[in-house]
């Protein structure tokens, strides 16, 4: 309306001057009586609400889980948000935000017997196929029981890292026929640690598993095997040969029996199984695709005492672990000391490749963040313009005493070099979240959640999900 006040004053100061006619005096008239029948003045207008204040933070979505230790969304219409909990079911959240009451899965009775205290195992990753909304298939990975035999003589298996196929209902969209599974891949694990845990179809419709070195510390102990690198004992990150322990793998689930290798895997024709896609990682709990950009997959890779790294993984990549810890040359001797020097390219002539993001843990003498870093996310939803284009992730805990305070970051990708990295500036946490940080996940819309838990281990019922978004203060 201020526009059309200054076209009545113009109109007004002009008659003044000039002789008006027939025609102007009925445009004032009609202006007059917009003004006002239709349009308060300033002085009698009633006074519109404020815009209120926004800030970013968690907004609670479901509560009343275990251990979710992620979240993902099926590439149908259904709006429902799947939550794996680490106990051996899937959750689902309808579009109203409402859990329902039975799992939508529950490979419980399948999996090794968990810790209650703490534990690295359970059911740890979930992905819908491509096709889902047609072929109903999805695939999970949990730890069953240990297959017979053992990493060396008198040792036993810890237990067995198990993918598998299900299909859902073909009469209830929200449960899955439990007696469709069809097991894809086993690997052996010597130990209760390091299972990496995250499986994903990347952009190229294949499925990507990452898998951990087996356990232990220092990539060292039954089951780790000799690698090239002799200044260091162990070397399942570095082994590309004897094993699947310590990498992410790429395999084809339409094709082949139980899978395919899709073509350009990095080392067919050449020394290397022919599944693995990059290596030389410690324990790759959680890695995600970019779902804009160029897609690229990012990784993040928990270290053993000085350091954690976020990792920008590249077909045929080499991650350094046991040789190198975040960018410094470790020492599976001692690991609280850094080696003056080391290779930076292994016997097959690949480079050693440094994190994007290193994080120094509480361990490090040097002082520390983090107990453990959980990869997360680029933001490409809508809620929080700011985030845009940014990766989240975050801190397992940042008490050196294993409190419940985990810490959510956000880098901002460079195109070389190290991402800056800081807090994600969240209204009500000022400090930490005051629950263990166990995961994160992101919807169709690229909108990411934040998984976490009051308690250590799978158990009790302290297990909610968050998402971040734009809220009212």
């Amino acid at each position: 309306m201020r526009s059309r006040r200054k076209i009545q004053k113009s109109i007004i100061f002009r008659s003044g001057i000039f002789k008006i006619s027939f025609l102007q005096k009925l445009v004032f008239l009609f202006l007059t009586i917009l003004t006002f029948n239709g349009c308060a003045s300033d002085d009698d207008a009633t006074p519109r609400e404020p815009e209120p204040d926004m800030a970013l933070d968690l907004v609670l979505v479901a509560a009343g889980m275990t251990s979710p230790v992620g979240l993902a969304e099926a590439p149908n219409d259904s709006g429902w948000l799947y939550v794996i909990d680490q106990t051996g079911v899937v959750w689902i959240i309808d579009e109203d935000g409402n859990r329902l009451e039975d799992p939508f899965l529950d490979v419980s009775d399948r999996m090794v017997s968990l810790n209650a205290n703490y534990d690295e195992r359970g059911l740890l990753g979930l992905a819908f196929h491509p096709a889902y909304e047609t072929n109903g298939r999805l695939f999970v990975y949990y730890t069953a029981p240990p297959r017979a035999g053992g990493p060396a003589e008198g040792e036993n298996w810890n237990n067995t890292s198990r993918i598998s196929e299900f299909t859902v209902s073909a009469t209830d969209d929200a449960l899955v026929n439990m007696g469709s599974e069809r097991i894809i891949l086993e690997v052996n694990q010597p130990q209760g640690n390091h299972e990496g845990g995250t499986i994903a179809f990347g952009p190229d419709g294949y499925l990507y598993i990452s898998i951990g070195d087996g356990g232990a510390s220092n990539d060292v102990g039954p089951g780790h095997v000799e690698d090239w690198y002799a200044e260091n004992a162990g070397g399942n990150g570095q082994d590309i040969e004897a094993n699947l322990l310590g990498d992410i793998l790429r395999i084809d689930v339409d094709n082949g029996m139980p899978y395919g290798i899709p073509g350009d895997n990095p080392f067919i024709g050449h020394p290397g199984l022919d599944e693995i896609y990059a290596y030389g990682f410690r324990n790759p709990f959680r890695f995600s695709f970019d779902m804009g950009g160029a897609n690229q997959l990012i990784a993040g890779d928990a270290g053993q005492g000085l350091y954690e790294e976020i990792n920008l993984v590249e077909r045929g990549g080499n991650y350094g672990w046991n040789v190198k810890e975040g960018t410094i040359c470790f020492d599976a001797a001692d690991n609280e000391n850094i080696l003056d020097s080391c290779p930076d390219v292994d016997i097959y002539g690949n480079e050693l490749l440094d994190p994007v993001i290193e994080i120094p843990n509480l361990a490090n003498p040097a002082g520390g963040v983090t107990v453990t870093v959980i990869g997360g996310y680029v933001y490409r939803g809508t809620d929080v313009p700011e985030l845009n284009g940014r990766y989240i992730f975050g801190s397992f805990t940042s008490s050196p005493n294993f409190e419940p305070e985990g810490e959510i970051f956000v880098a901002t990708p460079s195109g070389t070099g190290a991402w800056p990295y800081e807090l994600l500036d969240l209204a009500s946490y000022s400090e930490s979240l005051g629950y263990y940080l166990k995961g994160f996940g992101q919807d169709l819309n690229g909108e990411v959640y934040v998984a976490t838990s009051a308690a250590l281990g799978p158990t009790g019922n302290t297990g909610r999900i968050f998402k971040i978004k734009m809220v009212e203060q």
